[in-house]
């Protein structure tokens, strides 16, 4: 075989490979984004969050009706979840900083009662952590977090407008901006 013909079979295989490996990473990029991209927010997602009574890590329970008309920042999280626990010194920053302008804070753990339990005894925060178990799920996806990722954090205005959606570690700057925009707008 002359060394023409088998540069230009071996250029074709690079070519072709190349192609290939070009649309596989398309469509797994396409899969992902479909994955973990938010969908809309169900039109009640608001209301069926502000319905739920739950406990807190303390065994009391809240009526999450008595933050209707506030901005609410909710965290859905899991003590298994490692950026979960992360972002949590930031969130109580982030509540200390807002408590006096009308903004609430509250964490939406998924995980066993007994694990947010020991959780809070161990690392406490200065917002209320509440425990949702597979409620929590199923209130994550009505914000329209279909891949059921954590953490997810969902900023609400005064008058229950979805002002922000988060999936995975959010970045305080622009978590910090979408509260003072629902701030703002209600």
């Amino acid at each position: 075989m002359s060394a023409r013909r088998l540069f230009s079979e071996s250029r074709r295989r690079w070519l072709v490979g190349g192609g290939v490996a070009l649309g596989a990473a398309g469509a797994g990029a396409w899969f992902a984004n479909r994955r973990y991209t938010p969908r809309a927010p169900a039109d009640l997602a608001v209301e069926t969050l502000l319905a739920q009574i739950l406990t807190d890590s303390n065994g009391n329970s809240v009526a999450l009706s008595r933050y209707r008309g506030r901005v609410l920042v909710v965290n859905f999280w899991a003590t298994w979840c490692p950026p979960c626990i992360e972002e949590m010194p930031e969130l109580s920053a982030l509540a200390r900083e807002f408590a006096t302008r009308g903004v609430d804070v509250l964490g939406i753990g998924v995980d066993a009662a007994v694990s947010i339990r020991q959780f809070a005894a161990r690392w406490p925060v200065v917002y209320p952590l509440l425990i949702a178990q597979k409620t929590g799920y199923e209130l994550s996806r009505q914000f329209g977090n279909r891949s059921l990722a954590l953490p997810f954090t969902v900023v609400v205005d005064r008058d229950g407008q979805i002002i922000e959606r988060t999936l995975g570690r959010f970045k305080g700057d622009e978590l910090r901006a979408s509260m003072e925009t629902a701030l703002r707008g209600s």
